[in-house]
């Protein structure tokens, strides 16, 4: 009955790697682009009482795991640490103003759950992954 629904299954991962991508893509880029930005993001992430260092970590991780999404390259590794990163937001800087809102944990909430969604069903049509670790299958 539901075998329809199993044909779409790589070009539904497909979307949702591209939009996760672009969105992660996005985030990053604006906080490693501007001058000085990603050192204030840094200092923002120790105020929050984590290590500075881990403010470069998830702004390279938004960035790049963004990029490597988009190309389907590296996917699991991606989505792995795209899912930490929205982890670490939500909890220490999303949940306690609720669900819904500007800084809301709704948004973030979204895309922990797309990244655990793409460790599952892994990088669909057009993945880079696809063509250089398995041959074109």
């Amino acid at each position: 009955m539901f075998s329809a629904f199993e044909r779409i299954r790589p070009a539904a991962a497909l979307v949702a790697r591209l939009i996760l991508g672009v969105i992660m893509v996005a985030h990053g880029a604006h906080k490693v682009f501007p001058r000085g930005a990603l050192y204030l993001f840094a200092q923002s992430v120790a105020h929050l009482g984590l290590p500075y260092w881990m403010g470069y970590l998830a702004a390279f991780t938004e960035l790049f795991g963004g990029v490597c999404l988009i190309l389907g390259l590296l996917l699991h590794i991606a989505a792995l640490g795209i899912a930490i990163d929205m982890a670490v937001a939500i909890f220490k800087v999303h949940l306690h103003h609720g669900l819904v809102g500007p800084q809301g944990l709704e948004f973030p909430l979204a895309l922990f759950a797309l990244a655990i969604v793409l460790l599952g069903t892994g990088p669909g049509h057009l993945a880079a992954d696809r063509y250089m670790f398995r041959g074109g299958r």
